[in-house]
């Protein structure tokens, strides 16, 4: 409880306000089959006279008609209106700019925590499910407070003002309410129960229709080249067919609940009319008396019926409420705790001592074992090995984009946990694998890297990754705007451009992991050139699969099974050791 409380706290007096309107409106409701029976009884009927409100009965009797006193009471009652139309319009804005206020507050906390997350952190939820989360989710607890607001104080209130005035009236007609109310109390309490897991799977299965949609549509490409739209097709209708399954299934609760409230209301009104009609006949209550009985039951009945959808959404908030706690409860495994922000990268010298690592921390299996490995600064190291030998989560470690099970690393003598998270990250550029690029131009795409950078800085940059020339050809050059994850331009281009981008941060560490499979050789060439004069002074670590990538690196390292089997040049590895000769002897251009 007290998560939510954070955002209900500012916006505290819209909370308050919003049921205190919404009691107004109840006043309203309750008083006006009252205004209505006296209209009945004593405006055109004359009955019950010695009983009319002293107040009313003076005015009856100094004016002597029906016509004044019909009036005077037709006035009371639109008097009544207006003020029920103003508690009606103010709990609905006021629950409204709670409801909007609460989920936007909530949203962005939830954003924040994504973006703390580790890798370690995002591998436990799907892309799909935490866009769920941030949007359907959020919005179920949003619809969920602006219900409640208006109804919470509502419902209670006009069934408990229904019920008295009910009992005012007649007592012997409210044995009918003694018998209805409990059954429809257990049928309540009974959906309720059987609604909550069904909306948590319906949950789950948006997360997996988001997650097919998305993957579609992010590779839409390949899924042309490889003609697979018709399978696409398939996989979205069963997974769209699935989540309608489990909707109905889920509001097949809310779908039987309203049938079964207005059978009880029916039943509940003939027998009030069965049971009244023979009192208004034998003169034991007044033909007013009895519509108002109506009216009242009624509310009773329709009050049941709103606390009943207010469980029933209350059922699929809960679920929603918990998956949106599960993101915000995470414990973040990376943090600045304990760090210093005195911490620079200066020199860029890299440790590897003893680091061992696991992705499933129960498993025994190791993706790194025991690594042991000294980078010098202001060098070029290459790395090389097979497949998911472990490259890509080795350099990973170095801005702590995972921890080290076992083992430190340090950079300049100082353990990466040692320095902030901004410090550490901002001295380390990183070319990852999967080649990321944002809607944008492409001026401020390469801005992420340095967002002050000058026309020049940014053009050297663009330049010393081969990436000017290309831009240059484009209409609109470095104004040219990219889609959503750079779908418009080539995987070549798209390398250069990240290569671009984390040149123009001047890191003191440079990390290419795989970032130049997709140019040709010869363009490669180019960009280690680049390198080797543009970035002179931070130390560069380039990984690779083709050795003609890392054959002119200062130092190579080779692995395998997630453990270094050789250090050294490119002469002394195809001389001395066996997996490197293997990589070598495997590539035909290097034959």
């Amino acid at each position: 409880m007290k998560t939510w409380a954070k955002y209900i706290k500012p916006y505290l007096p819209y909370f308050i306000l919003g049921p205190i309107c919404m009691i107004v409106e109840v006043i309203g409701e309750v008083l006006m089959p009252r205004f209505l029976a006296y209209i009945i009884d004593y405006g055109v009927k004359k009955e019950k006279l010695d009983e009319m409100p002293k107040f009313l009965r003076v005015f009856y009797e100094n004016l002597g008609e029906n016509a004044p006193f019909i009036l005077a009471i037709c006035a009371a009652m639109i008097i009544t209106a207006i003020l029920m139309m103003i508690g009606g319009v103010g709990g609905a804005y006021f629950g409204a700019k709670a409801a909007v206020n609460f989920s936007t507050d909530l949203r962005a906390d939830l954003y924040a925590k994504v973006q703390k997350f580790s890798f370690s952190n995002i591998d436990k939820f799907s892309t799909a499910s935490l866009v769920t989360r941030l949007t359907n989710d959020v919005t179920q607890l949003q619809n969920f407070i602006n219900t409640l607001l208006r109804m919470a104080l509502r419902s209670p209130g006009m069934l408990i003002g229904a019920l008295i005035m009910a009992i005012a009236l007649n007592p012997k007609l409210t044995v009918v309410l003694a018998v209805v109310i409990p059954l429809l109390l257990i049928s309540i309490l009974t959906f309720t129960v059987k609604a909550f897991p069904r909306f948590e799977r319906m949950q789950e299965k948006v997360d997996a229709l988001n997650s097919t949609v998305q993957e579609n549509i992010t590779n839409v490409r390949v899924v042309k080249s490889f003609v697979r739209e018709d399978y696409e097709k398939e996989k979205f209708y069963a997974a769209n067919s699935d989540l309608k399954k489990t909707g109905i299934n889920a509001m097949l609760m809310m779908i039987l609940m309203s049938p079964i409230m207005t059978l009880f209301m029916n039943i509940s009104t003939i027998a009030v009319m069965w049971f009244g009609g023979n009192m208004v006949v034998s003169g034991g209550m007044s033909s007013g008396d009895l519509t108002a009985f109506v009216t009242y039951i009624t509310q009773i009945l329709s009050s049941l019926m709103m606390v009943t959808m207010l469980f029933m959404m209350f059922s699929r908030a809960l679920a929603s409420g918990r998956r949106v706690l599960e993101v915000l409860n995470e414990k973040i495994d990376i943090s600045d705790v304990n760090s210093s922000s005195n911490y620079h990268i200066t020199e860029g010298k890299i440790e590897f001592r003893n680091v061992s690592f696991r992705y499933y921390k129960n498993s025994e299996a190791k993706v790194l074992n025991n690594i042991n490995l000294v980078i010098m600064p202001r060098t070029v190291v290459g790395i090389i090995g097979s497949t998911g030998c472990g490259k890509s989560t080795l350099v990973s470690m170095i801005p702590r984009l995972y921890d080290v099970d076992e083992g430190e690393i340090l950079i300049d003598g100082v353990n990466v946990k040692d320095y902030s998270l901004y410090n550490l990250r901002d001295g380390v550029g990183m070319v990852l694998q999967k080649n990321v690029l944002f809607s944008g131009t492409i001026e401020e795409n390469l801005r992420w890297g340095d967002e002050d950078a000058t026309e020049e800085e940014l053009y050297a940059a663009a330049e010393n990754a081969q990436a000017d020339k290309f831009v240059k050809n484009f209409t609109e050059g470095y104004a040219t705007k990219l889609d959503q994850g750079g779908s418009n331009v080539s995987g070549g281009q798209k390398q250069r451009l990240c290569i671009a981008r984390t040149l123009l941060k001047k890191p003191k560490i440079i990390i290419l992991d795989d970032s130049t499979s997709a140019v040709d050789t010869a363009t490669e060439a180019k960009i280690r050139e680049s390198f080797r004069e543009g970035l002179a002074s931070s130390t560069k670590i380039i990984i690779a699969q083709r050795i003609s990538s890392v054959k002119d690196a200062d130092m190579i390292v080779v692995m395998d099974d997630g453990e270094i089997k050789g250090i050294g040049t490119h002469e002394e590895l195809l001389e001395s050791n066996k997996e490197y000769q293997e990589i070598y002897y495997s590539q035909s251009d290097a034959k």
